[in-house]
């Protein structure tokens, strides 16, 4: 089995995790130095000359929703390494392209940068060097926010859907509270405990660990 390796990157002013996923052990050397990038927040220089120092070629940008903050440095990520996939959720579509929808109007910010060119429904299995990617729409803290599960090594990248302790905010003019409620209940905590998290901001965690001491997990809001 290839195992998948998740380097995070903590970007910019909101401190947003950033991921470069790579099959260190694929036998074919060229594959090797191929990787996905999920999420490209502001400042994302630092990923990028790690991308350059290690001769790593992206090959996919995921995006786990589309606020400013996860995606602002796509275009600088496309322009040092030319055109690649852009996965996001099609209940966002036009986030990227729109500060209002996006969200970076309300902080004064105008942030845009251009749209994905693949939409996601949920459900769909992507394919990375033989490892497969289980794609799960969790709206709540967005409309179109995903999940990005490999479920043979038990990783999770879930954007801003679930933290260290917490959740992601639901006041926002496109969040959902009750959509949040369904998405950790019948979505996130029907994972198994020993998968880890990798969140939009702060530590990674397990779903075990949050099931028994998230107090939104277990008190609910």
């Amino acid at each position: 089995m290839t195992i998948p390796h998740i380097e995070t990157f903590v970007l910019g002013d909101f401190f947003t995790n950033c991921f470069v996923i790579t099959t260190p052990d694929h036998p074919d050397p060229d594959r090797a130095a191929e990787c996905w990038i999920a999420d490209c927040g502001f400042q994302p220089e630092p990923m990028i000359q790690h991308l350059e120092q290690s001769g790593l070629t992206p090959t996919a940008l995921l995006l786990t929703h589309g606020h400013p903050d996860h995606m602002a440095g796509m275009d600088a990520l496309l322009q040092r390494f030319g055109e690649f996939p852009v996965y996001m959720h099609e209940a966002e579509k036009g986030f990227c392209s729109d500060p209002a929808r996006n969200l970076s109007a309300m902080m004064g910010m105008n942030v845009t940068c251009r749209e994905p060119d693949h939409w996601l429904k949920g459900g769909e299995m992507l394919d990375f060097n033989g490892t497969k990617w289980r794609v799960i729409h969790a709206p709540g803290h967005s409309p179109g926010g995903v999940l990005y599960v490999h479920d043979e090594s038990k990783q999770a990248i879930v954007g801003d859907t679930l933290f260290a302790g917490s959740i992601g905010r639901v006041d926002f003019p496109t969040s959902n509270p009750d959509q949040m409620r369904h998405t950790l209940s019948n979505v996130m905590m029907s994972l198994p405990d020993d998968m880890t998290v990798y969140s939009g901001h702060g530590p990674a965690t397990t779903i075990g660990q949050e099931r028994l001491s998230n107090p939104f997990i277990v008190g609910g809001f």
